[in-house]
C-alpha cells in the first residue's frame, strides 16, 4: 500500500509564498490526493480489485493443477490459494466493521 502525504510548507517561507502554496496540491499530485476527498474509495477500490486477481491467479493455477500441466507446481498453488483466501478473509472483516459503523452512526441520538 503506497501512501503520499502533501509537503507541509515551513513557517518561516514569506507570506506571498505560503499563501500560494496553502490548498495546491504539491507537484505531481492529483487533487484528489491533496484533499483526501478520493483517498479512502480509490484505496478501497484498490484492495478490492487485488483481492480479485489473487483470487483469478489460483483459479487458474487450480485448474492448471487439475490439467496436470507440468510447468505449475502444486506448492505454488496451495500458496496462491492462500493468498486469496487471506485476502478475502480480511475483506469481510473490513466490511463488517463498516457495516457496524454505520448502524452504530445510524443508532446515534440526535
Amino acid at each position: 500500500m503506497d501512501l503520499r502525504f502533501p509537503t507541509i510548507t515551513p513557517l518561516n517561507t514569506p507570506l506571498t509564498n505560503r499563501s500560494t502554496a496553502i490548498g495546491k496540491p504539491p507537484s505531481g499530485a492529483s487533487t484528489a490526493d491533496a484533499t483526501g476527498s478520493a483517498g479512502f474509495s480509490s484505496e478501497l477500490s484498490n484492495a478490492l480489485k487485488s483481492v480479485s486477481a489473487a483470487q483469478n491467479k489460483s483459479s487458474a493455477l487450480q485448474r492448471e493443477v487439475q490439467l496436470e500441466n507440468p510447468s505449475v507446481s502444486l506448492e505454488d498453488t496451495m500458496l496462491a490459494i492462500q493468498k486469496a483466501q487471506i485476502g478475502f478473509q480480511a475483506t469481510l472483516h473490513v466490511r463488517n466493521r463498516m457495516v457496524q459503523a454505520y448502524t452504530d452512526i445510524m443508532n446515534m441520538q440526535v
